[in-house]
């Protein structure tokens, strides 16, 4: 079962732009975003998904863990 934390990476996971994942990235303002998006955008940082501590580009693992993400929603949403 998923954790309430590992839910909120999998939601910031979704908001990569797969088709130009090594171009476009994203931001997660800590004085905008929710306090559970920060501390997401944190923890896949310290997994090595992004370059970034708030958000920036997805790495090589990052960009495989995305795609199963995104596949998975996208089945559940059929």
């Amino acid at each position: 079962m998923c954790s309430d934390e590992q839910l909120q990476e999998i939601k910031l996971l979704n908001q990569f732009n797969l088709e130009s994942a090594t171009a476009i990235g994203i931001k997660v303002h800590s004085t905008e975003a929710a306090p559970e998006a920060v501390a997401a955008a944190a923890r896949l940082h310290a997994k090595g998904l992004t370059d970034h501590i708030d958000g920036g580009y997805l790495t090589e693992r990052g960009i495989e863990a995305a795609s199963h993400a995104q596949r998975l929603v996208g089945l559940l949403s059929d």
